[in-house]
This record gives C-alpha cells, sequence and structure tokens, in this order.
C-alpha cells in the first residue's frame, strides 16, 4: 500500500467513526441523528412560498442541514454558518429568509430553488459539509452568480462575505465576486469525508417534496 492508499484509508476510517460505523461492518448504516443540535433550532411553518419583496434574499438549506448533519467538513458549527449569511445579509440593509429544500442534495439545484422562491430573485444555497452557491432566478439551475466548491477552505469570515454579496445582488450591485481560497492539496485530503458525508445529506433527499419555511432561532 502506497502513501496515497494509507492516507485515504485512514481518512475513511476516522470518517466512520465520526458516524459511529466500523469499517468491517456489513449491511447498511444507521442513520446518525444527533441528541442535541449545538446553537440552532429550525422550526417548520409550513410550505414555502415565493416572496414578493424586492428586499430579501432566501437561504435554501439542503436537506440534513442543522438536524442530521450539525457542522461543516472542518467542523464549524451549522449555526454559526447561517448566523454569519445572515448578518451579513442584514449589513446590506436587506432581511433573510431561511427554507429548506428536501427535494435535492445537489447545491446548485437548492440555490436556484431558493432564487426562485426569493422576491428579489437572488437566493443563497448551502449543503451540510459547507458548499454553498450565489444563484439568480432567471439563470440556468447549473450556472450561479458565484460559486464556493471547496467546502473545506470556507471559514466564518468567507460565510458572511457570501451574504453581503448576496445583497448586494439584490439591490441591483455588480459586486467584486468573494474571493476564493485555493489550496490543491484540500480536494484530496478531503475527498473521502466529503462523498460520505453528501451520501448521508442524500439519504434524507424527499423526492418531489414542497420547500419549506424555516424559522431559524439561535440559542
Amino acid at each position: 500500500m502506497n502513501l496515497n492508499e494509507q492516507l485515504i484509508r485512514s481518512v475513511i476510517e476516522e470518517v466512520l467513526k465520526d458516524f459511529n460505523l466500523d469499517t468491517a461492518a456489513k449491511g447498511s448504516a444507521a442513520v446518525y441523528v444527533p441528541s442535541n443540535v449545538d446553537g440552532l433550532t429550525l422550526v417548520e411553518k409550513g410550505e414555502a412560498k415565493k416572496g414578493t419583496k424586492s428586499d430579501e434574499v432566501v437561504i435554501g438549506l439542503a436537506p440534513a442541514f442543522g438536524v442530521h448533519q450539525t457542522k461543516t467538513i472542518i467542523d464549524i458549527p451549522h449555526y454559526k454558518v447561517l448566523r454569519e449569511i445572515i448578518a451579513g445579509i442584514e449589513e446590506e440593509g436587506l432581511k433573510a429568509r431561511v427554507v429548506r429544500i428536501k427535494r435535492t442534495s445537489d447545491v446548485a439545484f437548492v440555490s436556484h430553488d431558493a432564487a426562485k422562491l426569493s422576491g428579489s430573485g437572488i437566493g443563497i444555497g448551502v449543503q451540510s459539509k459547507g458548499t454553498t452557491v450565489i444563484h439568480q432566478k432567471d439563470l440556468f439551475p447549473l450556472g450561479n452568480l458565484e460559486l464556493f466548491s471547496q467546502a473545506p477552505l470556507i471559514d466564518e469570515e468567507t460565510y458572511r462575505a457570501i451574504g453581503k454579496n448576496a445583497a448586494k445582488y439584490a439591490k441591483g450591485e455588480s459586486p467584486t465576486p468573494v474571493p476564493v481560497k485555493n489550496d490543491q492539496m484540500a480536494r484530496p485530503r478531503y475527498q473521502a469525508k466529503a462523498a460520505l458525508l453528501h451520501i448521508k445529506e442524500t439519504e434524507h433527499v424527499q423526492l418531489g417534496a414542497k420547500p419549506v419555511e424555516l424559522d431559524a432561532q439561535f440559542k
């Protein structure tokens, strides 16, 4: 076994421990649900409707965000992620509305669904592992305004900047894109963990489900 194989194996074993799984276990693993959600309660308020206010940005959360998973791939608690994005939006004088997109775990479609629900036409999609997209309702789903694909490189400051830029787009401005960090080793270092986290997210997809309005309560 060469060094790369050893690294990948060790990463996989560590991730499986986080999910209370054994690398030798057989059969399907049970879904991991934390007993406590640190710092954040997300209360469902029924089906999310299309907004009519031009001063809002809709934040679309992936199916497991804040419930079945509670931190990003680099262990930033979800309450901090959401709090920073909302703070960035509010610093620009706009309002944030939070919804959960249950029909897909693909961040491109999560963000596009959020944009279509937004009165301003601007939405942000966030996967549980931290991958984030700023989207606009009249773009194709796989197009976007800004993409933050390397979740291991997104910190709290970046999440706040994402919120600020989304609000600026909603106001009709053309902001300078949020700087994206680059680390060529991030992908191979986190690839196994990212794949497993996405699998766990996808387990909670409900095909055809309507988006749900959320009341985000910070503890």
